[in-house]
C-alpha cells in the first residue's frame, strides 16, 4: 500500500479555501493507480475536513474529503470528479461515474434515518432510478433489514463499537436480489462504513468515514 506523504502539505496548502460548512471549493485528493491508499492517523486528525476512505466497483482505495454537507446530505468529489452523495450514510446519487445513480424516493421513511432504534425485519420501500451506460432504468425496491454481529471497527486511532445491519434489497421487477451492509456507531447511531450496490446488484461501493462531518 501506498502512504501519503505529501497528503498534510497538500491540505494545508487548500485550508484557507473552507470559509463555511458549504465549501465553496471542493477540496479531494485521490492517488491514481493500482494500489490502495493509506493516510495515517495523524494526518487524518490534524486534517480540519471530513473524510473517507471509499472503494468503487471494486477499484484501488482511494481517500476523499468532504465537498458539500447541505439539507442532511454528504457530497464527496474524487479527483476526477466523480460525486458520491450520502444520506445516513446511503448511497443516494452518483455522477461522474461509469454508471450512476440518479435518484431514490423515500427517504424520509429509510430506516437509517433512526438506526438506533432499528429493529428485525423493519422493511422499507422506495423507487429507484439509475444508468447503466447512460440508458436510463427504474424499479421499485424493497428492503428488510436483520442485525448482524457486532462488530469493533479500528478507525483513525480509534476502536468504534458497531452494530452491524444487513439490509437484503429486492427488485421484484427485476428479478434482482442483493445484500448492503452497515455498522453504526453505538454511541450516536452514524453510518461509519457501509458496503452498498448502486443499484439492481451492481456496481458495489465500499466507504468507510475516517472524520465525520460536524453538524
Amino acid at each position: 500500500m501506498r502512504r501519503l506523504s505529501l497528503l498534510f502539505l497538500c491540505m494545508l496548502l487548500q485550508a484557507c479555501t473552507q470559509t463555511q460548512k458549504g465549501l465553496e471549493q471542493t477540496v479531494m485528493l485521490a492517488v491514481n493507480g493500482p494500489d490502495d491508499v493509506t493516510v495515517t492517523d495523524q494526518q487524518v486528525a490534524s486534517l480540519p475536513y471530513a473524510s473517507l476512505y471509499a472503494r468503487i466497483n471494486e477499484g484501488p482505495r482511494i481517500f476523499v474529503v468532504l465537498g458539500y454537507d447541505e439539507q442532511g446530505q454528504q457530497k464527496w468529489i474524487t479527483q476526477d470528479k466523480a460525486m458520491l452523495v450520502m444520506q445516513h450514510g446511503r448511497l443516494v446519487k452518483t455522477l461522474g461515474l461509469v454508471d450512476n445513480l440518479d435518484e431514490v424516493s423515500n427517504l424520509a421513511q429509510d430506516p437509517l434515518a433512526n438506526p438506533l432504534q432499528l429493529q428485525n425485519n423493519a422493511s422499507w420501500t422506495r423507487v429507484v432510478q439509475w444508468r447503466e451506460k447512460e440508458n436510463v432504468r427504474a424499479a421499485t425496491a424493497i428492503s428488510t433489514f436483520q442485525r448482524g454481529d457486532d462488530q469493533v471497527l479500528s478507525i483513525a486511532g480509534e476502536r468504534v463499537p458497531c452494530r452491524v445491519w444487513i439490509e437484503t434489497v429486492r427488485m421484484e421487477g427485476l428479478g434482482a436480489e442483493w445484500q448492503n451492509t452497515f455498522w453504526i456507531d453505538n454511541r450516536d447511531g452514524a453510518v461509519l462504513q457501509a458496503h452498498q450496490a448502486l443499484a439492481a446488484d451492481a456496481f458495489p461501493v465500499e466507504t468507510t468515514i475516517l472524520k465525520p462531518a460536524k453538524s
